[in-house]
């Protein structure tokens, strides 16, 4: 599970949070009763103390009581668990997705609003029109500091409310973070989608997001669970 870490002038900005340590360890991390039983043969996995956001934001020499602004992608267990970690950061979701927590049967569409950061300071992302800001197709998206580096852009269909994140910085090709749109980043570029999801919107925002990449040169998209992200990233920064 990717979290990815952006200093910018403004502060230090996270995007997603990956997992709770709790949802490996804890036998009652999850709920009872048959949802209770997809979520623990789906989300079986391992996770060790140094594999905590607080622990590899240390790796990196930085602390999590820095973090000012964590994007979630979308609001599924394994996006939000290292938001308790954050006790400082502003915490963006798009104002869909936020409201989705209100929708019948959360847990059902893999929500647990239980086992959200009570402490959260939420702030509902509302989509503006982008103008001339050269991101078609896209023609809404959020501009976080104003100054073009950091652009939420509406990418729903796993969720109803998914969003992704562009990177636009000096010294390196632009970087598309897009959650769950895809695990596979050659994939979507094929026009593979994931499993999960409205097939119908998530193929339209892969399409926009294909589209995106051919009028940017260079753009890397890095997936929440592509395990060649790091490699992606990497590339995307050399030179």
């Amino acid at each position: 599970m990717n979290v990815f870490v952006v200093e910018h002038r403004e502060g230090l900005v996270l995007f997603d949070t990956g997992q709770d340590r709790a949802a490996t360890v804890d036998p009652t991390y999850f709920p009872a009763g048959p949802m209770g039983l997809v979520f623990t043969r789906v989300a079986k996995g391992r996770m060790g103390a140094g594999e905590t956001v607080p622990a590899r934001l240390a790796a990196l020499g930085l602390r999590a009581e820095d973090v000012a602004k964590a994007v979630v992608s979308h609001l599924h267990y394994d996006h939000v668990g290292g938001l308790r970690d954050l006790p400082r950061a502003e915490v963006l979701v798009s104002r869909a997705e936020l409201d989705s927590l209100t929708s019948p049967f959360p847990v059902a569409r893999g929500l647990l609003p239980g086992r959200l950061h009570d402490g959260a300071r939420w702030r509902p992302v509302d989509f503006e029109p982008l103008g001339d800001a050269g991101l078609a197709p896209f023609t809404a998206g959020f501009d976080l500091f104003g100054d073009g580096a950091l652009v939420m852009l509406p990418t729903p269909g796993h969720t109803p409310g998914s969003m992704s994140m562009l990177v636009r910085r000096k010294g390196g090709a632009p970087l598309l973070m897009v959650g769950d749109l895809t695990y596979d980043a050659e994939l979507l570029a094929a026009g593979a989608l994931p499993g999960l999801g409205d097939r119908r919107r998530m193929a339209r925002a892969a399409a926009e997001v294909n589209e995106l990449r051919r009028r940017l040169p260079g753009l890397a998209v890095l997936a929440a669970h592509d395990p060649n992200a790091a490699a992606l990233l990497e590339r995307a920064s050399e030179g």
